[in-house]
């Protein structure tokens, strides 16, 4: 009986709480069950869930606990002081320390191997990292217990962390009030459905829930069961066995395969993702809905998305706002340069510098920006344009650092960036500039391609040439006046275009995932070279239909998965409302079929959420 206690209680790195295993459900089942005993208590019920949330953390990432509980009641009396005072300077002064505080954290468990690597390469030291708080653990028991020369990253952390933050420029910005009791803002902190991997939760949007009795409509009920089969569904069946069957081992050995294996990995890539974060999401706002808890959407069908800049309303929307709210914006957002502009601008060309080793990299990206800067100045028509355009390329390449101190990571958060701007001068360019500078680019990338000859600029020239090609007829049609009839074919021609863009991206966004941090870098460049490599390099056309044959059940689950999401949104609410007002038995039956389909899926190894690595 101790060693089951044991089992149950303790601490498995080998066995975290998820979502997508029995012993979940088993422990959800259990809160449940008390909590329908306690729901009309508020403060008890808050208590409670505040605990269990606990229990949940630890039993996913052990003694970090600690780490999740010192935010907590940092920011809880740092948010009293800000409320407290009534002078500007102390309120901003208390902000300042919440802010420093979490954020040295986070950069200390997510960015010391990078900060360490900078410092050498920059002073020629040869310092290694070392964890304190394992040594302060040591320190504690009386014993090396803890291994002190590997920093590992606490599950979640960045969610966390972003929610805190939040909630003390929410109460700086008076948006919202101090919470009163500490076990209702640790409920709010660590609320174990959306604690790990999202969505983060605005305090403006979460806390006055925290005061409201408990409400669940039959209409309710079925929309959260729906949403928790939808999610087991997307993660198991279409993330978990596209990954396992096919998109890993491409991943793991690009030279392996050919260019329609590599480029097949990509596209394979975007649907895991997506039904991977989004799958977790269904499930936690599924969850919490039963308790009577909205969190806000994080998805909105993305690869319906017709540019990039709208991909990023449409992706991970709770990091996009939080990006916007707490950064774009103070950064001068589309009004005017800051300190902090510049100062971004700086860092990255260190980052740049350090990271390729290269002077003159970092000099390059620090020349553009003052041409940039420059032009901005002699131009004062196009100046509001051209600081919000560096002020979201500038958060872009903030959120890709979010993602992890990784060169890859900066090259995926610069290109969904350049990607934006790029929309946004094709989008004011009349045809004639469009085409015109379209024929240039290819022209260009002819003669690089002639002059160096190499499978990345094949592939460039191709994809540039197709979207030369279907360009001129759209321009042809435009000179003939042809205005709406046929707007359909150029919308899916653009959400094409945009998938096909961000698959690309995420070729640098996988690269860099996973990976030990000392390591990570090289490994993840040398991934992303080999598959620029394959897909670049000719395609023996003639074993496609071989290798669709081999992984068909692979490539038809991904036709599937983009089928369903590509249906119309009309159409979704409509099933997800008759799902939701049938019968309960029959609903019961459904969940019966799902977890009976699922289970014939699971992996004999199950894969933990892409994003608890962030």
């Amino acid at each position: 009986m101790l060693e089951y206690l044991k089992t149950i209680f303790a601490f498995d790195e080998s066995s975290p709480l998820l979502f997508t295993q029995f012993y979940f459900w088993a422990f959800f089942a259990i809160v449940y069950a008390v909590f329908s005993l306690i729901h009309s208590k508020r403060l008890l019920r808050n208590a409670f869930l505040f605990f269990v949330s606990l229990f949940f953390y630890y039993k996913t990432s052990g003694l970090f606990l600690f780490i999740l509980l010192f935010v907590t009641c940092s920011d809880f009396l740092i948010a009293k002081r800000i409320d407290a005072c009534q002078r500007v300077g102390w309120r901003r002064f208390w902000l300042t320390a919440s802010v420093v505080i979490d954020l040295g954290l986070l950069c200390y468990f997510k960015y010391a191997y990078f900060f360490t690597h900078m410092v050498n390469d920059l002073l020629g030291t040869q310092f290694e990292v070392y964890d304190v708080f394992a040594w302060a653990g040591n320190q504690l028991v009386g014993q090396p217990v803890f291994n002190v020369d590997q920093i590992v990253l606490p599950v979640g952390i960045s969610f966390f962390i972003f929610q805190v933050i939040s909630y003390t420029a929410d109460v700086y910005m008076r948006k919202v009030k101090p919470v009163r009791n500490i076990l209702d803002f640790g409920f709010y902190v660590s609320f174990f459905p959306q604690l790990v991997a999202g969505p983060i939760v605005r305090a403006s949007d979460f806390i006055p829930q925290l005061y409201r009795p408990f409400n669940l409509s039959r209409r309710q009920f079925g929309l959260a069961v729906f949403w928790i089969l939808n999610g087991l569904l997307k993660k198991i069946l279409l993330s978990d066995f596209v990954a396992v069957n096919f998109v890993d081992r491409v991943f793991d050995s690009p030279l392996l395969f050919g260019g329609f294996e590599n480029f097949a990995a990509l596209i394979g890539y975007s649907l895991q993702v997506y039904a991977d974060f989004s799958g977790y999401t269904d499930i936690a706002i599924g969850v919490a809905m039963l308790m009577g808890f909205y969190l806000p959407k994080n998805f909105n069908s993305p690869y319906k998305a017709p540019n990039a800049s709208n991909f990023w309303k449409r992706w991970h929307i709770s990091l996009s706002r939080w990006l916007q709210n707490y950064l774009y914006i103070p950064l001068g957002g589309n009004r005017n340069a800051s300190f902090g502009t510049f100062f971004w601008i700086f860092v990255f060309a260190l980052v740049t510098f350090v990271l390729t080793g290269s002077i003159w990299v970092g000099g390059a990206l620090l020349s553009v920006a003052l041409i940039v800067g420059l032009v901005a100045w002699l131009m004062p028509k196009r100046r509001k344009s051209i600081i919000a355009n560096l002020n979201a390329f500038i958060t872009m390449l903030l959120g890709g650092m979010w993602h992890g101190a990784s060169w890859n990571f900066i090259i995926w958060g610069g290109l969904n960036g350049l990607g934006m701007i790029v929309y946004k001068f094709w989008r004011d360019w009349n045809w004639h500039i469009r085409i015109a500078v379209l024929t240039l680019l290819v022209a260009a990338l002819c003669v690089m391609r002639s002059l160096y000859p190499g499978p990345v600029w094949n592939l460039f020239t191709v994809w540039g040439g197709i979207i030369l090609a279907v360009s001129l007829v759209r321009y042809l049609y435009w000179l003939f006046h042809g205005r709406h009839a046929f707007s359909w074919i150029a919308n899916a021609w653009a959400i094409l275009q945009t998938f096909v863009f961000i698959s690309f991206t995420r070729l640098f966004f996988r690269s860099g995932s996973n990976l030990d941090p000392e390591t990570a870098n090289q490994v993840a460049w040398d991934t992303a070279k080999n598959m620029v490599h394959q897909i670049g390099s000719p395609w023996n056309l003639e074993q496609i239909p071989d290798i669709c044959q081999t992984y068909w059940n692979v490539f038809l689950m991904i036709v599937l998965g983009m089928i369903i999401h590509w249906l119309p949104d009309r159409f979704k609410r409509q099933y997800r409302m008759t799902f939701a007002m049938m019968p309960i038995p029959l609903i019961m039956l459904c969940v019966v079929l799902v977890v009976f389909v699922v289970y014939q899926f699971v992996t004999a190894d199950l894969q933990p959420f892409i994003y608890f690595q962030f």
